[in-house]
Parts: structure tokens; sequence; C-alpha cells
């Protein structure tokens, strides 16, 4: 008998295996603070991950669509992503460091252990990224909205950072079916889900045709 084909779209077992230590990782709580004291609910933490790049990119802007040097642009739908980042009081927190990592289309990070069962590698798109909010804490990221793979939904990764609070979490999308079945959504409460969830907003006439816009807000716990 002739052995099952496999799927060429199936992740690898490594790929697999990878994913499944980053889904038990612990993720913690963020600090609750007494409801009368704030007004916002910190951003809650969540698993770094398996594919935070080792090497970044010599490009590492805010503008993950172009790679210095290329005549082409990333291949996906273009997603702007703007917010700002506040503390639980809601004061912007001015010159926070960001850092963003992300799948390609195809579903592929920018990591030697993601291997060609993901999907093709894009050299147009840079997959990481690292910018500093400015004085209002306001910041804004041009990118591609990431696809689902297996076994997760959409989402971006994020380290948000000032001078006493360092913040490793994921921002998802409203309204994608696959969050509920997604580990790391599901392990988090609904008013969790709410803080680690961006909305969309109607395009700006400044947007390329067919882009789509994102808010959303990274509240530091003290």
């Amino acid at each position: 008998m002739h052995p099952t084909p496999r799927d060429p779209n199936a992740p690898s077992p490594g790929r697999r295996r990878l994913l499944r230590i980053a889904a038990v990782a612990a993720l913690g709580s963020p600090a609750l603070v007494r409801a009368g004291d704030v007004a916002l609910r910190p951003t809650p933490p969540n698993a770094l991950g398996p594919f935070y790049p080792p090497q970044k990119p010599a490009d590492s802007d805010a503008d993950l669509t172009h790679v210095a040097g290329h005549a082409g642009g990333a291949k996906g739908t273009l997603l702007y992503v703007s917010g700002r980042v506040l503390d639980v009081h809601g004061k912007p927190i001015g010159n926070a460091a960001l850092e963003l990592w992300q799948a390609n289309a195809f579903g592929r990070y920018i990591h030697p252990a993601d291997s060609d069962a993901s999907g093709p590698l894009d050299p147009d798109f840079q997959g990481y990224g690292r910018l500093a909010s400015g004085a209002d804490g306001a910041f804004r990221i041009k990118t591609i909205k990431p696809p689902p793979y297996s076994g997760r939904t959409p989402h971006i990764h994020f380290i948000v950072a000032d001078r006493s609070t360092r913040l490793t979490t994921q921002m998802f999308f409203e309204g994608e079916v696959m969050n509920e079945r997604d580990g790391l959504y599901r392990y988090l409460s609904r008013d969790d889900r709410r803080a680690s969830t961006g909305r969309y907003m109607d395009r700006s006439a400044a947007m390329e045709p067919g882009a789509l816009a994102v808010a959303w807000d990274i509240v530091l716990a003290a």
C-alpha cells in the first residue's frame, strides 16, 4: 500500500510542537488596582510565542510593508494599527519602546524554526518592527493583516516598555471566527479579551484603497 500523501498546507511537526509549548506558557495576570483608583484596565500579558526573531532585520522601522532597497511591497492586505500607550489613569506615556512581530500573508514568521511547511517567506515583508510612542503616547504602524494558521487566530505580537514596566502581549482582531478557538485568546477573561482586541475604524482618505485600519490602545500597569 502507498502511504497517504502529506497535506502540503499542514504545519510541520516541529511547528506544532512549538505552538503547543507557547500555548501552555504561563501568561500571568496584569496588576489590578482598586476600581476607585483607575479608569482603564491594564492590557493583559500574553505568551511571547516561539517565533520572536533572534536576529532582527536590518530594516526594522514601523512600516513592515516595505523593505529598504526593495522595489516591491509586501503581499497581503494593508493594515494600519494606531493607538496610544497610556497608564491606568489615562495619562499618555511618551517615548515608550514598542516592538512587534507577526506572520506574513502566508502564515510564516521570519524565524529559523519556522519552515517552508508554514508557507513561503515574503522577501518584501519585514516581519518585525520597532518604534517609540510620541509625546502624546501615540503610535502608528503600517503592516499587513496577518492570516490565521494552525491553532491560531490572526494576531500580532508586541513588547511595550517604559522606564518601569515591560509588557509582552498579543493584539487580536474583533470579529474573527477563530478567536473563540484560539487557546491563548480563550485563556483571557472577558474584560482582558476586550483589552487585547483591536477595533476596526473607517478607512481614512489618506489610506490606500482596500487598506484596513485598527485602533488599539496599550495600557501599562504600574
